[in-house]
């Protein structure tokens, strides 16, 4: 299957830069498109276009659609921007200089909007001290849940993805007994097992993949992060559509049964963005969606 190998790849690197654009100078894309082709690996390198950008070039991708505005007591943005890049790798250095590369390749079409670093903790652990991404699809079952099926030239092989920038109050989550951390979560901190008699607002019985109707199985592959607005979990859930995310964060966020996810109680997400993540072909990443007349 011809996708971004990153997307699935374990273990994730141990640091992350995530990029966003906004279209600037959209008769400038398809040249700044061209030349940002060579330098896509779909590993270290992978690639996330949303709705504005399949929209500015006049182009429908099937599935794609914009960050919901949910009418919900909580709150979650929509900050949907046009282009994701998400930089992967050991050293933190290389990283920032290959996103300035990255920026000046993009200019004039496109203008940086937003930059996250994002770096893994303990393994895979949020900065809760919790682990992430118990529940997984694995091997053969993260393919199917994650990557888009079919024959479809320019669809078969790519992904969806919705990013939300997560913001712990850590102060405040580490003041509770440890019960009561427990209970939010919906596991022991102390060996990751979960709790079975939970209250329903756990997150993990919130998001019980098999408990939704269709299963509404994805692939996270989210690391903590931090800077000036605070610190948190840079939230990625991969999806062969974007309908078992959004199904997953009505139910967060009250709108299935009003119970509202104990996440909540401590931590908000500050952006939300879904992307289409192509899929490679033998010269590299495959825009034949986007850019075939």
């Amino acid at each position: 299957m011809p996708f971004q190998q990153g997307l699935l790849a374990t273990p994730v690197p141990a640091h992350a830069r995530h990029l966003f654009f906004a279209v600037q100078l959209p008769e400038a894309l398809p040249a700044v498109l061209d030349a940002l082709l060579p330098l896509v690996d779909g590993q270290n390198l992978i690639v996330g276009i949303g709705a504005p950008l399949v929209r500015a070039l006049g182009r429908d991708i099937p599935g794609l659609r914009a960050f919901p505005q949910l009418d919900a007591a909580v709150e979650n943005p929509s900050t949907q921007h046009a282009l994701w890049l998400w930089l992967r790798g050991n050293e933190r250095g290389d990283l920032l200089l290959q996103a300035q590369a990255l920026e000046q390749v993009l200019a004039p079409a496109m203008r940086l909007a937003d930059s996250v670093d994002g770096f893994l903790h303990r393994g895979g652990h949020d900065l809760t001290g919790y682990e992430d991404g118990t529940e997984n699809p694995v091997d053969q079952d993260a393919v199917d849940a994650a990557i888009v099926a079919g024959g479809q030239p320019g669809l078969a092989g790519s992904s969806f993805a919705a990013f939300q920038l997560w913001k712990h109050d850590l102060e405040y989550f580490k003041s509770l007994p440890q019960a009561d951390q427990d209970n939010i979560i919906g596991r022991r901190l102390s060996d990751n097992e979960e709790l079975d008699d939970a209250p329903a607002s756990a997150h993990v019985k919130r998001t019980a993949q098999e408990s939704f109707e269709p299963e509404a199985f994805m692939v996270r592959r989210s690391v903590a992060w931090t800077d000036s607005r605070g610190a948190g979990l840079a939230f990625i859930a991969l999806g062969h559509s974007l309908d078992a995310f959004e199904v997953q964060l009505r139910r967060m966020s009250g709108l299935e049964d009003g119970i509202i996810d104990g996440l909540y109680r401590f931590s908000r997400p500050l952006t939300g963005g879904y992307y289409w993540c192509p899929p490679m072909a033998a010269s590299g990443l495959d825009l034949s969606a986007l850019l075939q007349a």
